[in-house]
């Protein structure tokens, strides 16, 4: 009888143990989830969000990892609901397509909707876009990604389109038009559907695909492990979740040294054999990754000038949200919702800086504001901290104006080579600790490293960002806080898998409508290297940086007019 009991006991207590093994495997089992117009997105669907937004809500996604899953507030779940379908994309009638039913944009063409009409400056330029296949058959659905400006090259001016996606292969394209003279069209193909597609596989399955790690030391003894937001399999972890944040970062542990010797942070790579042979076809670079699409007529309307209207007054919008944001005249960026003093001298942003601070937080992007005053401004010296290149902190200093400028990156996931573990801070821990008032300055980008991950995890962070920057204002609200958003890029068949266009436009496209309504400031850097003249580049070219240093800091001086 006693055996009896005995066995019964010992059962139930092998019975718990496989319990919690398994509780324990499925809570480090890396899980895969599936994933119109924004200000300064430009692009919208016809029949809208509403239709998107009732898909989106009645779809259960998996969480994309159990153990780090935030507990979301019904006001935060709505949110995340109402971004996922903001973003939500059109996809192929059919699971699979062949690359010869894909898009082709040298078959496409667009047609300026009557271009003999008499236009003059404030008029409404119509275009569509008529997208076929590599058979030179018309597509009949939508979702490719389109980037459009118009332009005038002897004029160094230009601006964004607004796309009209309407699901039969049919594009419209909506220019405002800014400037008098002659002025082209320029449509190009960044992903056909099909490509798409294969992104958003790829950011719901595959979101390890940049991996990062870090190195652990004790004494003359080191080692190596992999880490990421998530980590596959039931190996043992260093969890270095942020305990103010919430903010979820791990490490495999190292088979000798402790989680507590962890030195430092770095990229670790770019996975290979991603795509099957039939997916690469949709990244080809001269095929269909950033190709122009051809006009079938004319590609030009000649705008007259508006009657007693000041050139540098005509193009202002009330909207803060209007489209396009801004354009470019004579190189020189003209924002239609609020006005830019061009600082061309040093000592113009000497005396706008004087006696303030400058917090630049973010990603290499809005590093490159900190290169750019240092080597503009010769009294800003940087000071010696000892950091890496390329990684930072940074910090430059003017002591006879009482000038602080200073850099720092963002929190984990970041890209950079080796960032010190002390060094890996995270934005709203940062905001926190800073007292603000009318001489504190700060500016913030983050989207770059995050274009892997689903959008679930940049949702988090915005948050995260969002709430110190609001109880920041609540305590200083002279503060001044200006966002700059993404930018576009070079793409060819690699960089597309890691950093497409398409990613950072779903990105951007989220930030703004969760800062919508803030007290904060936006420099479209997007609309700001998709209307220029330049190549695209992750790392824009200095005449545009310029003009976004104009723009960040016509908000932190404005002009009294």
């Amino acid at each position: 009888m006693w055996r009896d009991s005995f066995r019964l006991q010992l059962f139930c207590l092998l019975m718990a143990v496989l319990a919690v093994v398994v509780l324990v495997h499925n809570f480090f089992q890396l899980e895969h989830l599936d994933d119109d117009t924004v200000s300064g997105s430009n692009w919208i669907t016809e029949n809208n969000v509403q239709h998107s937004l009732s898909q989106t809500a009645k779809t259960t996604r998996k969480p994309y990892c159990g153990y780090t899953q935030q507990t979301l507030s019904k006001r935060e779940q709505a949110e995340q609901e109402s971004l996922l379908a903001a973003i939500q994309w059109p996809k192929p009638p059919d699971g699979k397509i062949a690359f010869a039913q894909s898009t082709d944009p040298t078959h496409s063409d667009f047609v300026i909707v009557k271009p003999s009409r008499f236009f003059k400056v404030g008029d409404q330029l119509e275009v569509l876009v008529r997208m076929k296949d590599f058979q030179g058959k018309p597509k009949q659905y939508g979702g490719d990604y389109l980037q459009a400006r118009i332009h005038s090259p002897g004029l160094k001016a230009g601006a964004a389109g607004r796309i009209v996606d309407c699901h039969n292969g049919l594009y419209k394209v909506f220019f405002t038009l800014l400037w008098p003279g002659e002025v082209k069209v320029s449509v190009s193909l960044v992903h056909p559907s099909e490509a798409i597609q294969v992104l958003m596989r790829l950011r719901e399955e595959r979101p390890d695909r940049v991996y990062f790690k870090s190195s652990f030391k004790s004494g003359r003894y080191s080692e190596t492990t992999e880490c990421n937001v998530c980590l596959p399999g039931g190996l043992p972890v260093c969890n270095f979740t942020d305990l103010y944040t919430g903010e979820p970062w791990f490490c495999y542990k190292p088979r000798k040294l402790s989680c507590a010797s962890r030195i430092s942070h770095a990229k670790g790579g770019y996975l290979k054999g991603l795509l099957t042979r039939e997916e690469s076809l949709f990244f080809q670079s001269d095929v269909n990754i950033k190709r122009p699409i051809p006009s079938s007529g004319p590609d030009s309307v000649i705008v007259k000038p508006k009657a007693f209207t000041d050139l540098s007054s005509m193009d202002r919008a009330e909207d803060p949200t209007a489209s396009p944001s801004g354009y470019y005249y004579e190189d020189q960026w003209r924002s239609r919702t609020h006005w830019i003093h061009n600082f061309n001298k040093s000592d113009d942003i000497t005396e706008c800086l004087q006696g303030k601070v400058i917090h630049l937080f973010g990603d290499s992007t809005i590093r490159q504001w900190f290169e750019y005053l240092t080597a503009f401004v010769p009294d800003l010296v940087e000071f010696n901290l000892g950091s890496p290149k390329n990684v930072g902190p940074f910090m430059s200093v003017d002591l006879k104006h009482n000038i602080l400028l200073k850099f720092r990156c963002h929190g984990p996931p970041i890209r950079f080579s080796t960032v010190f573990s002390s060094e890996l801070r995270y934005i709203a821990n940062e905001l926190n600790s800073i007292v603000g008032g009318r001489n504190t300055v700060i500016a913030i980008t983050i989207w770059s490293h995050f274009s892997t991950f689903p959008v679930e995890v940049y949702i988090r962070r915005l948050r995260n960002i969002r709430r110190a920057v609001v109880q920041l204002l609540d305590r200083s609200p002279k503060t001044s806080i200006v966002i700059r958003t993404a930018n576009v890029q070079e793409l060819g068949p690699e960089v597309s898998l890691f950093n497409s266009d398409w990613y950072s436009f779903q990105l951007d496209s989220v930030m703004r409508r969760m800062f919508s309504g803030i007290a904060v400031h936006f420099v479209d850097a997007w609309e700001m290297s998709v209307a220029h003249y330049l190549p695209h580049n992750l790392h824009p070219n200095e005449i545009i940086v310029k003009n976004q240093i104009d723009a960040f800091l016509s908000y932190v001086c404005p002009l009294q007019t």
